[in-house]
Protein backbone atom coordinates (compact mmCIF):
# COMPACT_ATOMS: atom_id res chain seq x y z
CA UNK A 1 0.00 0.00 0.00
CA UNK A 2 1.81 2.97 -0.63
CA UNK A 3 1.75 6.46 0.71
CA UNK A 4 2.25 8.95 -1.71
CA UNK A 5 1.73 12.79 0.05
CA UNK A 6 1.77 11.65 3.51
CA UNK A 7 3.50 12.95 6.10
CA UNK A 8 2.96 9.61 8.53
CA UNK A 9 1.99 6.32 8.96
CA UNK A 10 2.72 3.14 9.56
CA UNK A 11 5.06 0.44 7.65
CA UNK A 12 5.98 -3.50 8.21
CA UNK A 13 9.67 -4.66 7.88
CA UNK A 14 10.45 -8.18 8.58
CA UNK A 15 7.29 -8.80 10.71
CA UNK A 16 7.88 -5.62 13.26
CA UNK A 17 5.76 -2.45 12.89
CA UNK A 18 7.19 0.85 12.44
CA UNK A 19 5.36 4.21 13.21
CA UNK A 20 7.55 7.00 10.88
CA UNK A 21 6.42 10.90 10.53
CA UNK A 22 8.07 13.70 8.69
CA UNK A 23 10.18 15.20 11.40
CA UNK A 24 11.37 18.71 9.06
CA UNK A 25 10.96 19.13 5.45
CA UNK A 26 14.25 20.50 3.15
CA UNK A 27 14.98 23.93 4.46
CA UNK A 28 18.17 26.37 3.70
CA UNK A 29 20.34 26.78 7.13
CA UNK A 30 22.33 30.02 7.39
CA UNK A 31 25.79 28.11 7.70
CA UNK A 32 24.70 24.76 5.78
CA UNK A 33 23.10 25.70 2.68
CA UNK A 34 20.02 23.60 1.20
CA UNK A 35 19.37 20.56 4.11
CA UNK A 36 17.43 17.78 3.18
CA UNK A 37 14.26 16.19 4.86
CA UNK A 38 14.40 14.11 8.18
CA UNK A 39 11.71 11.13 8.75
CA UNK A 40 11.56 9.96 12.53
CA UNK A 41 11.44 6.54 12.66
CA UNK A 42 10.06 4.65 16.05
CA UNK A 43 9.47 0.67 15.92
CA UNK A 44 5.98 0.09 17.76
CA UNK A 45 6.28 -0.70 21.44
CA UNK A 46 10.26 0.65 21.67
CA UNK A 47 11.75 3.84 23.17
CA UNK A 48 14.20 5.24 20.40
CA UNK A 49 13.81 6.21 17.74
CA UNK A 50 15.62 7.00 14.86
CA UNK A 51 15.86 10.12 12.45
CA UNK A 52 16.73 9.62 9.06
CA UNK A 53 18.04 12.91 6.83
CA UNK A 54 18.08 12.88 3.52
CA UNK A 55 20.21 15.01 1.00
CA UNK A 56 18.64 18.50 -0.36
CA UNK A 57 16.56 17.36 -3.47
CA UNK A 58 18.72 18.30 -6.86
CA UNK A 59 15.81 21.24 -7.74
CA UNK A 60 16.18 23.40 -4.83
CA UNK A 61 20.33 23.59 -5.40
CA UNK A 62 19.25 24.92 -9.08
CA UNK A 63 17.11 27.14 -7.74
CA UNK A 64 13.72 25.79 -8.47
CA UNK A 65 11.01 25.60 -6.50
CA UNK A 66 10.02 22.80 -3.77
CA UNK A 67 8.12 20.50 -5.08
CA UNK A 68 5.64 18.13 -3.02
CA UNK A 69 8.36 15.54 -1.29
CA UNK A 70 7.37 11.46 -2.56
CA UNK A 71 7.21 9.21 0.51
CA UNK A 72 6.33 6.07 -0.07
CA UNK A 73 5.88 2.67 1.95
CA UNK A 74 8.76 1.15 -0.21
CA UNK A 75 11.30 4.09 0.79
CA UNK A 76 10.18 4.06 4.65
CA UNK A 77 11.00 0.48 4.76
CA UNK A 78 14.74 0.91 2.86
CA UNK A 79 15.33 3.73 5.25
CA UNK A 80 14.60 1.29 8.14
CA UNK A 81 16.77 -1.40 6.94
CA UNK A 82 19.61 0.97 6.33
CA UNK A 83 19.04 2.30 9.92
CA UNK A 84 19.19 -0.89 11.21
CA UNK A 85 21.73 -2.31 9.08
CA UNK A 86 24.23 0.89 10.35
CA UNK A 87 23.65 -0.17 14.29
CA UNK A 88 20.29 1.50 15.22
CA UNK A 89 18.39 -0.69 18.11
CA UNK A 90 14.71 0.24 18.78
CA UNK A 91 14.85 -1.24 22.22
CA UNK A 92 17.51 0.52 23.33
CA UNK A 93 17.20 3.91 25.15
CA UNK A 94 18.63 7.26 24.91
CA UNK A 95 18.35 10.30 22.00
CA UNK A 96 17.12 9.53 18.75
CA UNK A 97 19.92 8.69 16.45
CA UNK A 98 20.69 10.19 13.16
CA UNK A 99 21.15 8.15 10.45
CA UNK A 100 21.98 10.00 6.46
CA UNK A 101 20.89 7.89 3.65
CA UNK A 102 20.71 8.49 -0.28
CA UNK A 103 17.67 9.83 -2.06
CA UNK A 104 16.21 6.07 -2.25
CA UNK A 105 16.54 5.84 1.25
CA UNK A 106 19.52 3.76 1.14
Amino acid sequence: MSRSHSNGGTVIVDGASYDWRLQREPHQSDDEGWKGMTIALLQQDASREAWVEFPPPKRLLKGLPRGRLQLDDATISRCVRAATAAGWEPMSRGKPVVFTVDADGN
